[in-house]
């Protein structure tokens, strides 16, 4: 995947400009995002490319030092089945 990274969103579009796949994340506080919409063209699903935005997203929070409140149906069901995943997992106390 070749994932183009902006400051809030990573994303990878065909050789056409059409929308292949995308994460985007909204700054929850200084150290904190929510990941709250994964994209993948229809034409491209089954083949992964959601999970591979996931890792990206974590990747990129980690990096950068910050946490992640999984908001986005998809990217909550990753964090609950990918124990590696648990230092970045921001959890909302109540």
């Amino acid at each position: 995947m070749n994932l183009i990274e902006e400051d809030l969103r990573l994303y990878e579009k065909e050789a056409n400009g059409e929308l292949k796949a995308e994460v985007t994340f909204s700054p929850v506080s200084d150290s904190v995002w929510a990941l709250d919409h994964t994209y993948v063209n229809p034409a491209y699903r089954g083949q992964g490319l959601a999970q591979q935005l996931v890792e990206a997203a974590v990747a990129k929070a980690r990096r950068e030092g910050k946490q992640i409140i999984p908001s986005c149906s998809y990217a909550k069901a990753q964090f609950e089945r990918v124990p590696e995943y648990a230092d970045i997992w921001y959890h909302i106390s109540k």
